[in-house]
């Protein structure tokens, strides 16, 4: 039988390095609608950036900055959650 290794010897096992991971473009699976924010009334609490599950949030700094079409799929919750109504969806196609 053979013996087991110690912990430290062992190879990382189950970790995503996240500049090393595949980032597939999602935004094709789009609903049919995409969010589309009035910078006038943004106030940059950036609940949008929090609550959005595919990271289309563009920042630049810390100040909203507008959206990634390219992995946004259009789910409506940065909208639901701008306490300021500054984001609307919009059709696709517009």
């Amino acid at each position: 039988m053979r013996s087991l290794s110690a912990w430290s010897e062992l190879a990382p096992g189950g970790m995503v390095v996240r500049d090393e991971a595949e980032q597939p473009q999602t935004g094709g699976w789009r609903t049919g609608s995409k969010p589309v924010a009035d910078l006038g009334l943004c106030v940059d609490c950036l609940l949008c950036w929090l609550y959005c599950p595919d990271s289309a949030i563009v920042l630049d700094g810390t100040t909203f900055a507008g959206f990634d079409y390219d992995y946004c799929k259009g789910c409506e919750l940065c909208a639901e959650m701008c306490p300021v109504q500054a984001i609307a969806m919009v059709p696709d196609g517009d």
